[in-house]
């Protein structure tokens, strides 16, 4: 691949037919140097050496916005870095500087052979000409489907996560001084240059181009119609597997919650028990019916419990099955990282990894370990302590309006029973937002190489304190208070306000920031040259990621798995929330933030593990909830039944229950048969394979 120009718009001699664009640009009055190049050796693109990248169009993927001190020298230096070949040092990309050298932006796409060997290295899995989904390799790429065609081969995503894939891959092969810089700014052998430039203030922001036409027809199918089903293959192709499996799986647990939303509506409206203690926890128990249900020991409450605990397994086991088919469907069954160039983030002594034989900073596993008894648990310590004392908190502040209310006996005093429930739930989530933030910093002085195992780390983090910031109080109240009315108010005060401020802070309030401070700036038309529009994208905010999203579900399936037998009408206010849930995830990413970078997955990865934790911790906290039942707890203080006994049955319920568990684990396997099948055929291919290339390297 040929570099980038030595001027401002073209590189090399141009050929006839890129004159001719070049005339046509430069006759429109309005249309810009970039809409105007569309070959591959067009003018301002870099130059494709290989035939077979030459292309009549490209696909402007990723803008490179560039900081305001950044003069043409530095420009044109970064221009052809982006475009030289990867022998040379360099991303081999395409590259195009916008209006002219002087600008602060770079358009960057790639042309087809980095396209094909990323995927390869990426481990991504491609339809074979038999149809069948197998391990893209690129010394077979002319067998694969669609292998020339690369906006049918790969999606979008993809194809822009791999250029940011090549970005951030770049390494200096020497020392040397940035051209155009001061002095101290100097890239040392084997640095990584893209977060280098990032810490040098010429890299101000990197992020891919939405595609206007193909956005407005997925909101179409997806949060502006009438339609229940959601166009996962095409939210796959546009945004990636990562969100592609956040929304599966946010449909698949939404409509899961009917069978737990009508046994709870039926419970609640058969069941005068519940209706006495719903009426205990809102009004007060001089309020409830003295009158007790007759009939058997078995309640409301033990139905309610039992089939939580069997469903939670049934559908995170049901999950894992559909989660292993969309992984086939979406080509991200064999991903391989562990071979790859580190994540930029990554720093140490320069050195040879023995796994690999290739150069690169090295850090020794010991030192990482220390880092994180040292600094990260300590840390971690001291934030689940303030959650200690915001429950403390709450507690003292629960006993005075309790002491107020029997003081007043008002309308305005009953009011005020709640005022701590709410106040803590804005302490937690305001604990929460901060830690966050400490996570990542945390999880970054760690230094860890891949970028899975810096985001399982920083995963695992956030789910400890996570559990102990949103259901300490409830488990408190449970297993030590005892109090099931405190329990219900509170589950009940959880549920309604922490939906409210979720709905408020990741919809309402980016909308009308959008709507009312950002829209005005980036006011455009058709006509208007492709450079400002490309601009105007980048005025919107990053997407945050999909952690608070995840943080949310699993705090919703922690709630109904661990406490709805004392709520039962839990399931139908998640449901209700989920449902448009769907719609306004959908509607926010696509329209409130800019389009994100994901890389190809193969599931939840770490969210899926927890959801199978919450599963079997539901275990313990049912059952001792069935302890706590008003009908057993009588039935002690009658002396039908003594405590140990009630304790002893308890257990042997816990364990028979477990043992129902792993057995209903066991029978629903994890992935369907034929894609079983799929995946050992895969890898016998792949094996197959690597022999033919090694009898073919040994003859040759």
């Amino acid at each position: 691949m040929k570099k980038a120009g030595d001027d401002e718009g073209a590189s090399g001699s141009q050929s006839p037919s890129t004159q001719q664009l070049g005339g046509e640009a430069a006759a429109g009055k309005v249309q810009s140097k970039l809409s105007a190049a569309t070959s591959s050796s067009g003018p301002g693109w870099t130059k494709v050496s290989c035939p077979c990248c030459y292309s009549d169009r490209v696909e402007p993927l990723v803008l490179v916005k560039l900081g305001k001190k950044v003069g043409p020298e530095t420009k044109r230096w970064l221009i052809k870095l982006i475009g030289a070949p990867h022998k040379d040092g360099g991303a081999g990309l395409l590259a195009h500087p916008g209006e002219d050298a002087s600008g602060n932006i770079i358009v960057v796409s790639a042309p087809r052979c980095t396209l094909l060997r990323a995927t390869e290295e990426l481990g991504l899995c491609k339809i074979y000409q038999n149809d069948n989904m197998e391990s893209f390799s690129y010394s077979d790429r002319d067998n694969f489907k669609d292998s020339d065609n690369m906006e049918m081969f790969l999606t979008s995503a993809e194809r822009q996560y791999i250029v940011k894939f090549e970005l951030d891959g770049l390494r200096a092969q020497r020392d040397l001084r940035i051209p155009g810089l001061s002095d101290s700014c100097i890239l040392l052998n084997r640095a990584n240059i893209w977060q280098k430039l990032g810490s040098f203030g010429v890299i101000v922001d990197t992020f891919p181009l939405h595609n206007p036409k193909k956005l407005k027809d997925l909101g179409k199918g997806w949060y502006a119609g009438n339609q229940l089903v959601q166009p996962l293959d095409k939210v796959n192709e546009y945004f990636g597997s990562s969100v592609a499996f956040y929304f599966s799986f946010l449909d698949f647990y939404t409509w899961s919650l009917l069978p737990p939303a009508i046994l709870g509506m039926s419970i609640a409206y058969f069941s005068s028990e519940v209706h006495r203690e719903m009426l205990e926890s809102v009004s007060g128990p001089q309020a409830a019916d003295d009158q007790d249900d007759p009939g058997l020991v078995i309640s409301g409450h033990m139905v309610q419990a039992v089939f939580s605990m069997i469903w939670s397994t049934v559908i995170i086991e049901l999950w894992k099955r559909r989660s292993s088919s969309l992984s086939y469907r979406w080509g991200t069954m064999s991903l391989a990282e562990r071979f790859a160039e580190p994540r930029p983030g990554f720093h140490g002594e320069l050195g040879v990894n023995p796994v690999t034989g290739r150069m690169e900073p090295l850090f020794s596993e010991w030192q990482r370990e220390l880092r994180m008894a040292l600094v990260s648990v300590p840390v971690v310590g001291l934030f689940l302590g303030l959650v200690v004392l915001g429950m403390t908190c709450f507690y003292w502040g629960e006993a005075q309006v309790q002491q107020l209310h029997k003081n007043w006996d008002s309308l305005l005093s009953k009011a005020l029973l709640y005022v701590p429930s709410v106040l803590h739930i804005v302490y937690t989530n305001m604990l929460a937002t901060v830690y966050k933030t400490v996570a990542q910093s945390l999880t970054e002085y760690e230094n860890h190489r891949e970028e899975s195992s810096y985001e399982n780390h920083l995963t695992g983090k956030v789910l400890v304190f996570t559990f102990f910031n949103y259901f300490a109080v409830l488990f408190h109240i449970a297993f030590f208070k005892q109090d099931v009315p405190l329990l219900r108010k509170r589950l009940a005060s959880l549920l309604i306000v922490s939906q409210l401020v979720n709905q408020v802070t990741e919809v309402v309030i980016p909308y009308l920031v959008d709507r009312f401070i950002s829209a005005p700036h980036r006011t455009e038309t058709e006509d208007d040259p492709e450079e400002d529009k490309f601009r105007n994208q980048s005025t919107l905010p990053p997407f945050p990621g999909l952690f608070a999203e995840y943080i949310e579900l699993l705090v919703q399936f922690g709630y109904l798995s661990l406490f709805s037998c004392v709520f039962p009408l839990t399931a139908v206010l998640l449901l209700l929330n989920n449902i448009t849930e769907i719609r306004t995830d959908a509607y926010k990413i696509c329209k409130l933030f800019r389009k994100p970078f994901f890389p190809p997955v193969a599931g939840m990865g770490v969210w899926q593990i927890a959801f199978e934790v919450l599963s079997f911790v539901s275990v313990v906290s049912n059952c001792w909830l069935l302890v706590l039942s008003p009908r057993l707890q009588k039935r002690c203080q009658e002396g039908e039944m003594s405590s140990i006994n009630l304790l002893l049955g308890a257990v042997i319920v816990e364990h028979l229950l477990i043992l129902v568990k792993v057995i209903l684990a066991a029978l629903i396997p994890d992935e369907p048969g034929w894609i079983r099948k799929k995946r050992e055929h895969m890898e016998y291919t792949s094996m197959q394979a690597l022999r033919h290339e090694k009898l073919h390297t040994e003859e040759s």
